[in-house]
């Protein structure tokens, strides 16, 4: 008799970044997690797409909803999803800045590095989710799964 074994369909990884010093450190621990899947070195462009969309997702919950980010990624072999979750229900949107604006740039930015994106509201606030397909340069191999 065969026995069946469970198939892996998508892991990844989640922690929280509070207030204080979370952009750099969330920057970093994405940049880990991305050079473990492979990406730095078979994808860089979409690794640094998505350490530049993870230091702005954490960046709008400290400035915009005034608490922590909740940070996860999950990798499901095709498409990495980038998932920030914080304490405002009021969803991001691309917006035109003022050429001499320091800030206001964010959301525009992931609308044109993510392959997409979505919010999704709920009691606690919002989750805001981009979602990254590598993109691999000429004779490149396929990123690690694990």
């Amino acid at each position: 008799m065969d026995e069946q074994r469970p198939v892996l369909r998508a892991f990844g990884w989640a922690r929280v970044f509070p207030v204080s010093g979370g952009v750099r450190n969330g920057r970093a621990w994405a940049r880990q997690h991305l050079d473990a899947l492979g990406w730095t070195e078979h994808a860089p462009e979409s690794a640094d797409a998505v350490v530049l969309t993870v230091s702005e997702l954490i960046t709008n919950a400290h400035q915009h909803a005034a608490s922590a980010a909740d940070l996860v990624l999950t990798w499901d072999g095709s498409f990495l999803y980038v998932s920030v979750h914080d304490a405002s229900p009021e969803a991001p949107r691309p917006r035109e800045a003022d050429s001499e604006a320091t800030s206001g740039r964010g959301m525009a930015l992931i609308d044109a590095l993510a392959d997409d994106w979505q919010t999704r509201t709920n009691p606690s606030g919002k989750t805001v989710t981009a979602r990254f397909h590598p993109r691999r340069g000429p004779g490149v191999g396929w990123c690690r799964s694990g």
